[in-house]
């Protein structure tokens, strides 16, 4: 089962590369041992702390909350980590440690990197629910999804309280393992939603921070739910980018009007076809309806590389060649390895309860907007979290030294968000890159710009030229290259 009100979509996507931890021996509860993950060559340390389910009842069940250290090539300070803190929300920190180890590599020539998995993904008593596979995709209707079904499935299904796993529960499980591990000082880097991990962490334990990075930012103040002007805003830069781009535009002259066509046609009558599964080449029946268009074009603004073929997809798709779109899908069905009992817990305890009416009326201007309220409406009420208390979404209030990364044309979290958190912190700073979609770090220079700012290099001082150089991928003009054909044709 993907995200339980987008089916295939996620809102908040965090880090896309994931990878499994294989530990050389079991974790037992307050020990740790050596381990690999995939994808690294280094022997870590891994391990878990026992802590209580709901922290109100310390004498109640508990479960182990898992970590994955690093090491520092040269540790330079000892009593100090760089914590890494995933996205999703429903992400493993620990699956994502290659992902992480570069991005932060600069930084750990002279600090641990510390990842935790937390409560509720990956290692950490895990909340998932039933996966669909591409074929299900596939052939699934909107209309025959039954949103009310499919989560009292997932939820009857899992062992556990889910209302204890929300954001302010899993900080506290953070902290027990700093202090476990005996770090008296922490460096925190939080992408996507796990900015909103961090920016608690500035709030309820700052004694304990000595900078903190904030990459792909979700205020405080912002329910994660409004992100449809966020997706249609990256959607028409798309447009826009091929429209400046001469072979591009030359390709796809009328590719605004096209996208615009085949939005339409599929609204009011979806295709259901014959079709080659993208993956396994065998026959199989597609159920193509607008939402389904749109969520393929939309987790694929996520990758430079990936969005470089979205004008090709758009185009094919308004002659009626589907496959390109299919190929789509078959990079995403999988790829997002989302706990979805954890994902409810936060966005139905965290963000739908406090969307007010302007918000509701604005993400009623978006077609994704739509499609999020109509889910959440039906499903939080079934998933019962307690609604976090009003001052959850207050401003963080904070002299912390920190840094704010933002892609231009990112999908998820737009600059404009990260100015919002900036409110009330007095120390901090603000960098664009230009060129990069949604994890700035995984995209441009920012790793290094992190390791300076981690060195003690003051936030004024910090040169991020490096930001504005041009990575930009260049769009496919047909199916194999980015050159323009001779005989091309639109």
């Amino acid at each position: 089962m993907k995200p339980f009100y987008l089916r295939w979509l996620n809102p908040m996507m965090g880090l896309l590369l994931v990878s499994s931890a294989i530990p050389l021996s079991a974790h037992a509860a307050d020990d740790s041992s050596s381990c690999y993950v995939e994808g690294l060559s280094d022997r870590l340390q891994c391990g878990s702390v026992k802590v209580a389910e709901n922290p109100n009842k310390p004498n109640g069940r508990k479960i182990q909350i898992h970590y994955v250290v690093i090491p520092a090539i040269k540790n330079l300070a000892p009593k100090e980590a760089v914590l890494g803190i995933a996205g999703g929300p429903g992400q493993s920190a620990i699956q994502s440690a290659a992902a992480f180890e570069r991005m932060l590599s600069k930084a750990r020539q002279h600090r641990d990197i510390l990842l935790i998995d937390q409560r509720g993904t990956g290692q950490s008593n895990l909340l998932s629910c039933r996966e669909q596979s591409l074929s299900d995709i596939l052939k699934l209707s909107d209309d025959a999804f039954d949103t009310l079904e499919e989560t009292r499935e997932c939820k009857a299904n899992l062992d556990a309280d889910v209302s204890q796993y929300g954001s302010e529960q899993a900080l506290h499980d953070f902290d027990v393992v700093r202090q476990h591990l005996g770090y008296e000082k922490l460096h925190l880097y939080g992408v996507s939603y796990g900015t909103r991990m961090a920016q608690l962490y500035m709030r309820h334990y700052p004694q304990v921070l000595k900078t903190v990075t904030l990459d792909g930012v979700v205020p405080m103040s912002q329910s994660v739910l409004v992100i449809g002007a966020a997706i249609a805003r990256a959607q028409d830069l798309v447009i826009t980018d091929c429209e400046q781009d001469s072979s591009c535009q030359h390709t796809y002259p009328k590719l605004r009007q096209e996208f615009d066509k085949v939005q339409a046609s599929l609204s009011e009558y979806p295709v259901m076809e014959k079709t080659h599964h993208p993956v396994t080449g065998n026959t199989e029946l597609l159920t193509l309806t607008r939402d389904k268009f749109l969520g393929a074009l939309r987790l694929a603004l996520y990758s430079p590389a990936v969005r470089s073929l979205l004008p090709f997809t758009i185009h094919q798709a308004y002659r009626k060649n589907y496959q390109p779109l299919l190929g789509l899908l078959a990079m995403q069905v999988g790829s997002l390895d989302m706990a979805m009992g954890m994902h409810a817990a936060v966005v139905c305890g965290e963000d739908w309860p406090r969307l007010t009416a302007a918000q509701r009326a604005e993400a009623e201007q978006s077609v994704m907007g739509q499609m999020m309220l109509k889910s959440l409406d039906e499903s939080c009420p079934i998933w019962n979290i307690p609604a976090a208390d009003k001052a959850f979404g207050a401003p963080i209030s904070s002299d912390i030294p920190t840094l704010l990364l933002s892609g231009e044309k990112d999908p998820a979290t737009p600059p404009a968000w990260a100015d919002i958190a900036m409110a009330k912190l007095s120390h901090a700073r603000h960098l664009i890159s230009p060129y990069a979609t949604h994890n700035v770090a995984a995209q441009s220079c920012a790793g290094n710009l992190i390791a300076d700012f981690i060195s003690g290099d003051e936030l004024a001082s910090i040169d991020a030229e490096c930001l504005n150089k041009d990575v930009r991928r260049g769009f496919y003009l047909n199916a194999s290259t980015v050159e323009p054909l001779p005989e091309n044709k639109p």
